[in-house]
């Protein structure tokens, strides 16, 4: 039986499980918290204690089993958890390995002021995490190469989905609308992440994937829509310039783009959320988003 082991089973890792759970595999993650491992059981994954130091003998006996993996954990001033010094080595970790995904993020392409990104365009990232990023990318890329097994890169634009997401924002009045003139996002389902990590899987698709919707946007307007769905009034326009924000939340409105996801769509995957309006429609039809 394929076994996948999810390295950091939080928002992403969980669908990523359920997704592959429901297309036949058995399914073991990590956390770092006791008080979560009842939860991730009862989703049907198999939960493991980790917290990105040293690998335990009861991680080592499931990654010994693992046919395929996702790295979820962020990696760190210290650099990602498995190419770390005294680690062993990750062939003699995951013998049965036959694909791995690392999840990244967007954010190592940097600032193109509003411009379109792929795939081939030069990596320039800015914000510490993002550079750390781009270093764990090159290990799992290199491990890859190295080994011969497919290794996907999942570069995450920012992600919502059940109980997060602007719905719930305006529900618990956090709702609020930056205006930033021009600056646009791309956003991503988190139940399309699980569904594109499972299609390079079985596809046996390594490299670097964008993992993101159709329409980067205002995120103003994912508010309104909110509003609009909801039957509440629009949130008042809040200037980004005055607005009271947190380091990390401001260092987001420092970078400008649009994310092609072209080459994922070529590939032949099809995207259930394509949109935001799409997708706030059917969690609010639904009553999901509140998660």
């Amino acid at each position: 039986m394929k076994h996948l082991l999810i390295l950091g089973a939080g928002f992403s890792g969980r669908a990523i499980g359920e997704t592959f759970r429901q297309a036949g595999f058995s399914v073991s993650g990590t956390t770092r918290s006791a008080e979560k491992t009842e939860s991730l059981r009862a989703l049907g994954i198999e939960p493991v204690l980790y917290d990105g130091g040293a690998v335990s003998d009861a991680l080592a006996a499931v990654m010994g089993c693992a046919t395929h993996v996702v790295q979820s954990i962020a990696p760190g001033k210290d650099g990602d958890p498995l190419f770390r010094a005294g680690v062993p080595a990750l062939a003699a970790l995951m013998p049965k390995l036959e694909w791995a995904g690392y999840l990244s993020t967007v954010g190592v392409y940097g600032d193109h002021k509003g411009g379109w990104v792929d795939e081939e365009t030069k990596l320039n990232p800015v914000s510490v995490r993002s550079i750390e990023r781009v270093e764990a990318e090159n290990h799992w890329l290199a491990f890859g190469k190295a080994s011969g097994l497919p290794v996907a890169v999942l570069r995450l634009a920012g992600i919502y989905g059940p109980g997060r997401n602007a719905l719930r924002n305006m529900e618990e009045g956090t709702a609020r609308r930056l205006i930033k003139k021009d600056q646009v996002f791309n956003r991503i389902r988190v139940e399309d992440i699980g569904r594109s990590a499972l299609f390079l899987a079985e596809g046996h698709r390594g490299g670097v994937w964008n993992i993101t919707d159709d329409e980067p946007g205002p995120p103003q307007d994912v508010v309104a829509e909110a509003a609009r769905l909801m039957g509440q009034p629009v949130p008042p326009d809040i200037p980004f310039e005055t607005a009271e924000l947190s380091a990390m939340a401001r260092s987001f409105y420092a970078e400008n783009k649009r994310v092609s996801n072209a080459k994922l769509k070529a590939a032949g995957f099809e995207f259930r959320f394509p949109n935001y309006r799409l997708s706030l429609g059917e969690l609010h039809a639904s009553g999901r988003w509140r998660g």
